[in-house]
């Protein structure tokens, strides 16, 4: 099961533009730690699409030289 397959729980705590003067320092770094675990997940579908990218141009380019017939 991929992980876009399971059903998104709303995150708990900030959410992204809330304003931090009234968070408590746990409720910081809870949101800092969830915003990294994000980041981390993006990074990995960034690098899953390059090398199906990288995959698909290294099948289909064209080969240098005399073409056979």
């Amino acid at each position: 099961m991929h992980d876009d397959d399971r059903p998104r729980i709303p995150p708990q705590g900030l959410a992204p533009g809330a304003p931090l003067a009234t968070a408590s320092v746990a409720e910081l770094e809870n949101y800092v730690a969830s915003l990294e675990a994000e980041i981390a997940r993006v990074r990995a579908e960034i690098d899953r699409r390059s090398a199906h990218h990288a995959a698909a141009e290294a099948l289909f380019k064209k080969r240098e030289g005399p073409e056979e017939a």
